[in-house]
């Protein structure tokens, strides 16, 4: 059954497993998921339960807002992302009602996960450092050193062209990372090494689509 669940990523640390070996994890923070809206094949073509997390002030929601989250008695969230379900586990989707909380015991330790975020910004950048290309000779006489090199017959084709440009502050998901500690008291999740984006940002935990297991 495909889930997930949403949450900001509060910095990296370090435990020891069952076998003594020390694992790098990430700390996710993933209190105050709310069920916003269970969206069925009869009603919307599809099945996705759609989560909110992280309650902001009402002065920073419009009525729209504010009428919406009132159906699942809770307040305005800052983060709303949807959690697509396969069509023929339409008749699980009973065991989720609206309003209800979210929590870190949806997944379980040794778990492989799928966790999207937003890359770090890094500005203007060259093909060099944005792409990894290779620079050309800087000796014997070479005028070309750290260019993008020749663009070729590209008139009104440069989308999608390796260019100098804005680097980083993508959406980029890392496929299966491994569920090492689940903290329900406190509503964490730790999980086996790095994650997108920077500490305090927000990011989506889903079960591995490509999992090993």
């Amino acid at each position: 059954m495909a889930k997930g669940i949403l949450g900001r990523k509060l910095g990296m640390t370090q435990i020891f497993d069952e076998n003594g070996v020390l694992v790098p994890v990430t700390v996710i923070d993933v209190a105050d998921n709310v069920v916003l809206q269970q969206k069925t094949v009869e009603t919307d073509g599809y099945v996705a339960t759609q989560v909110g997390f992280e309650t902001k002030r009402d002065k920073l929601s419009n009525k729209p807002e504010q009428g919406h989250v009132k159906k699942a008695d809770t307040a305005p969230k800052r983060f709303i992302r949807e959690i697509r379900f396969k069509e023929e586990l339409n008749n699980e989707l009973v065991n989720i009602t609206v309003g209800e909380l979210v929590k870190t015991d949806l997944f379980k330790v040794g778990e492989e996960v799928d966790v999207t975020g937003t890359s770090k910004g890094k500005g203007f950048a060259g093909s060099i450092k944005r792409h990894n290309q290779s620079r050309g000779p800087m000796t014997h006489g070479s005028r070309y050193h750290r260019g993008p090199g020749s663009m070729g017959a590209v008139k009104g084709k440069l989308k999608g062209k390796n260019l100098p440009g804005h680097m980083g502050n993508e959406q980029v998901t890392i496929q299966n990372l491994v569920v090492t500690g689940v903290d329900v008291e406190n509503q964490l999740l730790l999980i086996s090494g790095s994650v997108p984006g920077p500490n305090k940002g927000l990011v989506i935990v889903k079960s591995a689509v490509k999992s090993s297991k």
